[in-house]
């Protein structure tokens, strides 16, 4: 029987690293390299991915700066291998390190729970007075007719090809399709996007999601408001069928063929129900606002907790949870004004209320824009596009702000302080003085537009 018990390596981790250096006798259960699905299959590779595919932009538009530069090749296999030696050299490095802490027991196997705060692992029982959840989520692979017959990918396996594809097929148009896609159009890859909404990016803003659709049809052949409902192989690759809601049909080929239809937790895999932990409609585990389970003596984190999969906000959880399971400080989660950020080009960044969102809560607002292009720094640039958005309440309240353009993923950042560290009002941005000519300028002239109206 141990003091505490963490299924899952990825944010997960640092729990069973605290909970240890605490003095607790700790277990740690992780099949796969420590980090999780960030370090190794999520954001740190398609980070580094996407930065070479940047690289290779900047190069190709080296011209409208008045340089005479080309791209004579790209060495596609080499940005693979160097992301995959970076990050197993961390994970490896992370997992050594652990091992040598004296209350630390390390488990490598998968774990099914068996009864309540008990898993199975291997042919071992493993149970704790305290067990943190944290076991993440994976890729869903959805029902398409024929999809067994191809060897689909998804972002774990299209971030580790060997070779570079002529062509992509993507289904799905969220996040991961978006940035992905960009990258292997970038490298030089011919990418199509089926999507079943109007537009790529559906949860964004509308004015996000519209704007960058139409940036991205210069790109990629897109089809959105289709469902791909059929797969199979053709020739050395892959076609897509898909059909639109007024029943027209397309027919896409390509070398390879890659799922982003989003992702699932891994509560069905755990088996949670036999240790009498409620989960949701999605499948996500409950939690309250300390981040307890139903369950006495369990808590859950991250993505498999699912009040928001991102990173940065699994990093915030494993905070609280520490603070309540290693030092029970009966601490209460605030995701209030949480960000998020898409590293394509242009960059999208948003955080708060979208404008539909307002609107179908019936809620009074204000909107305040800026064009990126029109500031000072936009024109050193020589920017094409970009904006950012600011939704305020009639007292001044920072309901939302969404960004399209260069650099935003770090502008936005002024406004996420403003919202949750200052009055959380226009005018803790106006107020602010901003350091001329940056592109955060444009954020204060959208708010200051916001501030007039």
């Amino acid at each position: 029987m141990y003091d505490v018990l963490v299924i899952g390596g990825g944010t997960g981790n640092t729990v069973a690293a605290a909970a240890a250096d605490a003095g607790l006798d700790t277990a740690l259960i992780e099949k796969g390299p420590l980090g999780g699905t960030c370090l190794n299959r999520g954001c740190n590779p398609s980070k580094m991915f996407i930065q070479a595919a940047v690289a290779a932009e900047q190069v190709r538009e080296a011209d409208r700066f008045y340089h005479d530069a080309t791209l004579d090749e790209t060495d596609f296999e080499a940005i693979v291998t160097n992301i995959d030696d970076t990050l197993s050299g961390i994970a490896e490095g992370m997992e050594s390190d652990y091992r040598e802490k004296a209350t630390l027991t390390m488990y490598r196997e998968e774990a099914t729970f068996v009864e309540e705060r008990t898993v199975a692992v291997g042919d071992d029982r493993v149970s704790a007075d305290r067990v943190v959840v944290a076991a993440g989520s994976r890729p869903v692979v959805p029902p398409i007719d024929g999809i067994e017959t191809v060897d689909a990918l998804t972002s774990r396996e299209a971030l580790s090809l060997d070779a570079q594809p002529e062509s992509l097929v993507i289904v799905g148009g969220g996040y991961i399709a978006v940035e992905l896609g960009y990258a292997f159009e970038t490298l030089g890859t011919d990418v199509s996007i089926v999507e079943s909404g109007e537009t790529l990016l559906g949860r964004e803003d509308p004015e996000v999601s519209e704007a960058f659709t139409a940036i991205a049809r210069d790109r990629h052949d897109i089809h959105t408001g289709y469902r791909a409902t059929r797969v199979e192989p053709d020739g050395e690759g892959v076609r897509v069928h898909a059909e639109s809601t007024d029943g027209d049909r397309v027919s896409i080929e390509g070398e390879e063929v890659l799922i982003a239809a989003g992702r699932r937790p891994n509560t069905d895999t755990l088996d949670v129900a036999a240790a009498g932990i409620a989960t949701t409609d999605r499948g996500f585990v409950e939690t309250d606002d300390q981040l307890r389970a139903s369950a006495d003596g369990v808590w859950a984190q991250g993505d498999i907790a699912g009040n928001a999969m991102f990173k940065h906000s699994g990093d915030y959880e494993t905070q609280i949870t520490i603070d309540n399971v290693v030092h029970d400080a009966g601490r209460s989660i605030d995701l209030s004004a949480l960000p998020h950020a898409l590293f394509t080009e242009p960059q999208i960044a948003g955080v708060g209320a979208t404008e539909a969102e307002l609107r179908q809560a019936d809620r009074a607002y204000r909107v305040g824009r800026q064009s990126l292009p029109a500031t000072p720094m936009g024109r050193a640039k020589k920017l094409e596009y970009g904006f950012v958005k600011v939704l305020a309440a009639p007292d001044g309240t920072i309901l939302g702000c969404h960004m399209l353009g260069r650099e935003v993923s770090t502008m936005i950042h002024e406004v996420l302080v403003a919202m949750r560290s200052g009055s959380g009002t226009v005018a803790d941005v106006t107020n602010t003085i901003h350091a001329h000519p940056t592109l955060n300028k444009a954020v204060q002239y959208a708010f200051e537009d916001v501030d007039t109206r």
